[in-house]
């Protein structure tokens, strides 16, 4: 039997996306899936196949995955466990194979949130329902969430997860949702869990109490003590709801340096080189800084000042740096042209369109081409109310019918 490993799903574009005051355009998200890909993450939550405004970009996601842009991370959409939203996602999105199902298993939810809409057995049965249907439509893979796991009886969680197991679910989404767990909660729990049911387990945690890369890495790990493999929710940056979720890159480096880790297998595809890239770019994109003391790419990850530690760190940087600044993709200067400066936007002209294309030396067969280019790009500064960054100007060009998909709305 082989080893159980440790694999990340990313929720940057479902549950950082609800973070309270702020939001990405459907190309930022769009680039967070790609950037997740180069960073070889096993699957993105990219989004809500039944929200109406989110057809478009989901659906030109999907193509992407068919035209060989997104190959090694699976893209995968959250519906609530409602057999109706399971017909509504297939119905809108045809082509999705992933799905996570969501429902509330706690009693203080199950009676101060549904109200005696539903109870202890028809939240099972409601939830049961909707994967067989996900199954029938053509999921190839099913997670279905345990909302507030963490606050569920145990009891309770086991007779949920083996009823998720007998309807064909693939994994159960263990949701510590207002981040009340420890890592030795979590760890009991999960373990107990795994154990009773023998099934995989998502690990999704919240910073209520600042513990959520502890509990994450806990929980990972008792699902694998019982011989499952686990798959640990992130976000970029840590963003999400309220505190927020893991951070995708504290979790990795936590995985590959923790004291006692050593002995766990992360997936092997995983490419932290990108690290410094994706965390730059979804900053920008959210809008929210980097916090000087981020793990691994904050401003100061890798910085030395006091006489002992600087000392230290030149003669060996093994004295006071526990992983390289270069693993992270790290170590190159940062540019910033003080001159003249053409750049693309909503009220572009030809012109100065081109020369910007050409410092990214992409060229185009002729003006026709490059006019449509130009409208797209001036599409895509008023769908992101920002400067586009290289990497989307590359996009737009290579893939503009992708990106024309991207930016329409259908209200």
């Amino acid at each position: 039997m082989p080893k159980p490993r440790i694999y990340i799903i990313d929720v940057t574009n479902r549950d950082g996306v609800q973070t309270s005051r702020i939001c990405l355009s459907k190309l930022e998200k769009t680039m967070i899936n790609l950037y997740l890909n180069e960073m070889g993450i096993f699957q993105s939550e990219f989004g809500f196949p039944v929200t109406h405004h989110e057809t478009n970009y989901l659906n030109a996601n999907l193509e992407l995955v068919k035209r060989g842009a997104l190959k090694s991370t699976r893209l995968e959409g959250w519906v609530r466990a409602i057999k109706e939203d399971v017909k509504t996602a297939f119905k809108l999105v045809p082509q999705i194979k992933h799905l996570n199902l969501s429902i509330s298993t706690s009693e203080q939810m199950i009676v101060h949130k549904f109200k005696g809409k539903l109870d202890y057995a028809s939240v099972i049965s409601e939830m049961s329902e909707a994967v067989k249907e996900a199954r029938e439509s053509g999921a190839e893979s099913i997670g279905v969430n345990a909302e507030d796991a963490s606050r569920t009886k145990m009891d309770y969680l086991s007779e949920f997860a083996r009823a998720a197991k007998k309807a064909g679910a693939d994994r159960l989404r263990y949701c510590d949702t207002l981040g009340c767990d420890t890592p030795f909660t979590i760890y009991e729990r999960v373990k107990e869990l795994v154990d009773a049911v023998k099934m995989p387990v998502e690990i999704h945690c919240h910073n209520d109490l600042g513990l959520v890369v502890a509990n994450s890495i806990a929980g990972a790990k008792a699902a694998n003590d019982a011989g499952q493999d686990a798959y640990i929710n992130t976000c970029v940056n840590g963003m999400g709801e309220r505190a927020g979720n893991a951070d995708l890159v504290s979790v990795i480096l936590a995985i590959k340096y923790g004291s006692g880790m050593q002995g766990y297998s992360l997936d092997e595809n995983v490419n932290l080189k990108m690290a410094w890239k994706i965390g730059k770019y979804a900053s920008y994109a959210f809008g929210v800084p980097i916090p000087i003391n981020q793990p691994g790419i904050g401003a100061n990850a890798f910085a030395h000042e006091s006489g002992i530690h600087a000392d230290g760190a030149l003669k060996d940087r093994r004295n006071y740096e526990l992983y390289d600044f270069e693993e992270l993709g790290r170590g190159e200067p940062e540019i910033i042209e003080t001159g003249r400066k053409i750049t693309a936007g909503e009220y572009s002209g030809i012109k100065g369109f081109r020369n910007v294309y050409e410092k990214l030396e992409v060229e185009f067969h002729d003006d026709q081409e490059a006019t449509r280019v130009l409208e797209l790009v001036r599409y895509a500064n008023v769908h992101n109310q920002k400067p586009l960054v290289d990497d989307e100007l590359k996009f737009i060009a290579k893939y503009p019918d992708i990106a024309k998909q991207i930016f329409t709305m259908n209200p």
